[in-house]
């Protein structure tokens, strides 16, 4: 697998982690490159009016192998369903050397975090965690320094891109530094190997604790306390009881 691989979800219930995952794709697209976007459990896509070639040739490539998934070339990008059921985990798997040297953002519901990072054979580089840190920063926490422990780079998206620039993503149109689209330090992170991982992991400078090892030490305290992470979901019961 020579494509860069990157983990998308939400914490919680922030919305806006499918949005993100496509502006990944599009960050990471060439003329000849198309990045490609794994929605696991989403809706079959449709192809746009307007593709490049490579997002077609893509698209080819991903039926020929994957026949009884849908694909569709849009824009610079190409994007896969994968049914949220048993195999998913051996379809991502499958799609994902077919992208070659561009990058596959996989968005993925919060529970499927877990099963896919112990799937021998997908080796993702990064992640981004959609969170809405005024409710979800200890949990938001907790899942960062698991990813940071496995060595992936991670970034966390405090607010979901506005209407325009999300529905240009999801048209595969949108480009890297297009207004409103992913900051450029996160794309930079999760997509240049030479730019070091130890870069802070919360998207916005004014988080006084948007560093990865006070995100690290929160998460350790936390195993300590509770010995897991369910899902990136608050834990109902826990809760319950404060």
């Amino acid at each position: 697998m020579s494509g860069r691989v990157v983990l998308v979800t939400a914490v919680g219930d922030a919305s806006g982690s499918k949005v993100a995952a496509a502006a990944l794709a599009c960050a990471g697209s060439d003329p000849d490159r198309p990045g490609l976007l794994v929605d696991v459990g989403g809706r079959p896509p449709r192809p746009t009016l307007i593709a490049s070639a490579g997002a077609r040739e893509l698209e080819e490539r991903l039926a020929a192998h994957l026949p009884q998934l849908r694909a569709a070339s849009r824009g610079q990008t190409c994007h896969l369903a994968v049914p949220e059921e048993e195999g998913a985990l051996e379809s991502i798997r499958a799609a994902l050397p077919l992208v070659r040297d561009s990058v596959a953002a996989v968005h993925l519901p919060p529970a499927w975090l877990q099963p896919l990072l112990a799937e021998e054979g997908v080796r993702p580089a990064g992640a981004i965690l959609r969170a809405d840190l005024a409710s979800d920063r200890a949990l938001a926490a907790l899942a960062v320094g698991d990813l940071l422990g496995r060595g992936l780079r991670v970034k966390v998206l405090k607010q979901p891109l506005g209407w325009v620039p999300a529905r240009r993503a999801l048209f595969g149109v949108l480009s890297a530094d297009g207004p409103g689209g992913l900051p450029s330090y996160v794309v930079d992170s999760l997509l240049e190997s030479e730019i070091s991982a130890a870069h802070a992991c919360y998207s916005g400078s004014d988080d006084p604790e948007a560093d990865p090892e006070g995100a690290a030490q929160q998460q350790r305290r936390g195993d300590e306390g509770s010995g897991r992470w369910r899902g990136l979901h608050r834990d109902p019961e826990r809760e319950a009881g404060r």
